[in-house]
């Protein structure tokens, strides 16, 4: 299989992302002078006010430098494909973006991620600057311990969530437990229709038959539930909605944020059909929707497939995610 990608030396393609991102969004954001891994916000460091870091791996674009803006995110840590960034990028968002309040780690439940923005951590405490970590951990299928799961597109809430905190004012641990609190609400799985293709190998990240899916997989390729032919959208959604209202049971009078997300090569078209048979779920559990994003938020380059993301609400959250924000991929006004 040819690989249908529109890149120029493939070992290149993330410093280039990058240098593309920041030309056409630089209003917005800049990049460190001194890492070039490091996206900031053009506003930051911002006095009496906590910093809020995202990042992982490249290849999950808008995730994770998409949501550096006024409101959102102060900086993003950029990785190479499906790979964590390295201490030193970590350790320098913080020095460019803490304002004296020290700042938070956020970001989806991965090893490596987890090894090296502890290492940042630590490099900061011994600067004297305080570095609070709150993982993301959404993905229901991936394990039946909720502190082991992987993080996927809950991660755009959960990161709404404690960026609104901060930028109403409140301190490192409020912005920590706000965090939490988005996290422990949030549930999300996934359907994947083909693999993404690698730039560096131009191969797939895993086989999979023509006309097969994989529910529950994940945006690395992790094992899903089940493999089997390609159904109707609706049986597809109704079985992701019973995995997550099984692990996040709601009642009738709850409100939620829905987020129908498409893993890279998922037109807005099939996302929307998917979109209407949650709501439809939702509806006849007379639970309300707060707010409802569909496209492309958290990818996996080019793969087909999508996810469905829900975020139980009371009035803190409702409040945090109607936050305004501006930000190149999201805009709350």
């Amino acid at each position: 299989m040819t690989m249908k990608r529109l890149i120029n030396d493939p070992y290149d393609v993330v410093e280039e992302m990058i240098d593309g991102y920041v030309r056409a969004h630089k209003d917005y954001v800049k990049v460190l002078e001194n890492d070039g891994r490091v996206v900031v916000s053009k506003k930051a460091p911002v006095k009496d006010k906590v910093g809020v870091i995202i990042g992982g791996g490249s290849g999950h674009e808008p995730l994770f430098l998409g949501y550096v803006g006024e409101g959102f995110a102060d900086a993003a840590v950029i990785g190479n494909i499906n790979t964590s960034p390295s201490p030193e990028p970590c350790y320098n968002a913080v020095k460019a973006v803490d304002a004296g309040k020290g700042c938070i780690y956020l970001y989806g439940n991965y090893a490596g991620d987890v090894m090296n923005f502890d290492m940042g951590a630590e490099m900061a405490a011994a600067d004297g600057i305080r570095v609070e970590t709150v993982l993301v951990t959404d993905d229901v299928v991936s394990s039946e311990n909720i502190e082991d799961r992987r993080g996927v597109a809950g991660d755009v809430f959960v990161f709404k969530a404690a960026a609104a905190k901060a930028d109403l004012g409140g301190d490192l641990d409020e912005v920590k437990a706000a965090a939490e609190k988005a996290n422990a609400n949030t549930r999300s799985m996934g359907v994947a229709l083909s693999s993404a293709t690698l730039p560096a190998t131009g191969k797939p990240i895993f086989e999979m038959e023509d006309g097969d899916m994989e529910i529950g997989m994940g945006i690395h390729g992790e094992p899903g539930v089940r493999r089997g032919k390609i159904e109707p959208a609706d049986k597809v959604i109704d079985q992701i909605m019973d995995h997550i209202l099984a692990d996040m049971p709601l009642e009738s009078g709850d409100e939620v944020a829905v987020l129908v997300n498409s893993l890279g090569a998922t037109p807005l078209i099939d996302l929307h059909i998917c979109y209407r048979r949650v709501d439809q779920i939702l509806e006849e559990k007379g639970v309300k929707v707060h707010r409802a994003y569909v496209g492309p938020f958290a990818t996996s380059m080019d793969m087909a497939g999508m996810s469905v993301t829900i975020t139980k609400l009371d009035d803190e959250l409702k409040q945090l995610l109607d936050h305004p924000c501006d930000t190149p991929y999201l805009t709350i006004k």
